[in-house]
C-alpha cells in the first residue's frame, strides 16, 4: 500500500500532560459554546424565524453558527499550529457549489471548514453524512440546525429523504456548499483491499489511495441542483506525516500539515446522463488517485499556496465574541429568572425530537397559500 497505516507511524508531536489538559479545556469550551448557541440562537433562527422566512432563517443561522464553527480552524491553525496548505484553483467566495472529497480519515470534513472560512461560506456548508452521527450529544443538534443530510448508506432507504432535503436547497439567494464523500466511508487498508478485489472482478479501475466511488448520491445532487449551482469542487486532502484521529486534533499531536487541493469544474464540463456521470466520477477518482500517489512521494500537491493564512486578530475577536455570548447565556440559564431555565428545557426537548425525527418547521405563509 502507498499510504501506510496510521498505527505504524509516529506522532508528529508527543502527547504530553499539558497537551491533554489544553485539549480537554478546548473541547469543554467547544461543547459549552455549542450548547448555548444551539438552545438560544439556534432555536430562534431555525424555529421562530423560519416560521416567517427560510431565507432569512438561514442568514441568521449562518451568522451565529459560522462564528462557532470558526473556533475549529482557530484550534487547528492557531493553537495546534497545524499548517493548512491549499493548492489548485483559486475559487471565488460565496458560490453555490457541490464538493466531492476523498475520505482519508474521520476528520476530513472538519478541515473543509478552513477553506469555507476563507471563502465566507462557513455558515452555509452542509454535509451528507451517516445518520449515526446525528445521535451525537449536542453536536448532532448542530448538524440538524445546519441542515446536514443524514443517510443510512442504503440507496433504497436514502433516496426519497435525500431528494426531499435537496428540494429545499434550490433558492439561488442562499449560498450553498454541499459536501459529498463518494467513497461512502473513510479509507483503511482492509477496505481498500476489498475495493480493489471488487474492481478487479468487475473490470473497474484499481485505485491505490481511494475506495471506488458510489455515484447514486452524486447523480441525485446534480439532477436536483444543477440549474442552481455555480460549479463542482473536486477536493483532495492529504496529510503529513500521519493521518489524524479526532483526539489527535483535540490534543494537537497530529497532523503537522494538511494539504487541500481544489479543482473547480463548471457544470458544462459534467455530462447529463446518469451513465455518463458515473463514468465522469470514476475518471475523476482515477485523477485523484494519481494526485495522491504524487503527494505521497513528493510531499505536496501541485500549484500550492493559493490561499492566505487566517488573521490572528480576527480569530481572537471572534473567539471573544463567542465567549461573551456564551457567558451571557450561561448567566441567564443558571443565575437569572426561572423562565430562562424553562426556555432552555423546552429548547432542548425540541432539539432532541427534531433531530431524531429530522423535522423542520415550514413558513406559515406556505400553509396560507396552500389553504387558498
Amino acid at each position: 500500500m502507498e499510504v501506510p497505516s496510521a498505527k505504524h507511524e509516529t506522532r508528529h508531536r508527543r502527547l504530553t500532560l499539558l497537551r491533554v489538559l489544553r485539549g480537554l479545556i478546548c473541547l469543554l469550551v467547544l461543547l459549552l459554546t455549542a450548547f448555548m448557541m444551539i438552545v438560544y440562537c439556534g432555536f430562534f433562527s431555525t424555529v421562530v424565524l423560519r416560521l416567517f422566512s427560510i431565507h432569512y432563517s438561514r442568514k441568521v443561522t449562518a451568522f451565529f453558527f459560522s462564528s462557532w464553527l470558526a473556533l475549529w480552524p482557530f484550534l487547528f491553525e492557531k493553537i495546534n499550529k497545524t499548517k493548512v496548505i491549499f493548492s489548485g484553483d483559486d475559487v471565488p467566495a460565496r458560490e453555490r457549489v457541490l464538493l466531492i472529497c476523498n475520505h482519508r480519515t474521520e476528520v476530513d470534513w472538519m478541515y473543509l471548514w478552513d477553506l469555507a472560512l476563507r471563502k465566507d461560506s462557513l455558515g452555509y456548508i452542509k454535509y451528507i453524512l451517516k445518520s449515526s452521527l446525528m445521535k451525537l450529544p449536542v453536536f448532532g443538534w448542530s448538524f440538524q440546525i445546519l441542515e446536514f443530510i443524514p443517510v443510512e448508506r442504503k440507496w433504497e432507504v436514502d433516496e426519497a429523504k435525500m431528494r426531499q432535503m435537496l428540494s429545499k436547497f434550490k433558492d439561488p439567494r442562499d449560498p450553498l456548499w454541499l459536501v459529498l464523500f463518494p467513497e461512502g466511508t473513510d479509507f483503511s487498508e482492509q477496505k481498500c483491499l476489498r475495493s480493489q478485489k471488487y474492481a478487479a472482478e468487475n473490470g473497474l479501475p484499481i485505485l491505490k489511495n481511494l475506495l471506488l466511488p458510489k455515484s447514486k448520491g452524486f447523480n441525485a445532487c446534480l439532477e436536483d441542483l444543477r440549474s442552481t449551482l455555480d460549479a463542482v469542487y473536486d477536493v483532495t486532502i492529504g496529510y503529513k506525516h500521519r493521518c489524524p484521529s479526532f483526539l489527535d486534533n483535540v490534543f494537537g499531536v497530529d497532523p503537522s500539515e494538511v494539504h487541500i487541493h481544489i479543482r473547480r469544474v463548471t457544470l458544462d464540463d459534467i455530462p447529463l446522463s446518469e451513465r455518463e456521470v458515473t463514468s465522469w466520477l470514476m475518471d475523476t477518482f482515477q485523477r485523484k488517485d494519481q494526485l495522491l500517489s504524487n503527494f505521497n512521494s513528493e510531499g505536496y500537491f501541485p500549484l500550492h499556496g493559493a490561499e492566505l493564512n487566517l488573521s490572528t486578530v480576527r480569530c481572537l475577536i471572534n473567539v471573544m465574541l463567542v465567549l461573551v455570548l456564551t457567558g451571557a447565556f450561561t448567566f441567564l440559564t443558571f443565575f437569572s429568572s426561572i423562565w430562562f431555565k424553562i426556555f432552555v428545557s423546552l429548547s432542548c426537548s425540541y432539539m432532541v425530537s427534531a433531530t431524531y425525527l429530522n423535522i423542520r418547521p415550514e413558513p406559515i405563509f406556505n400553509f396560507v397559500k396552500t389553504s387558498l
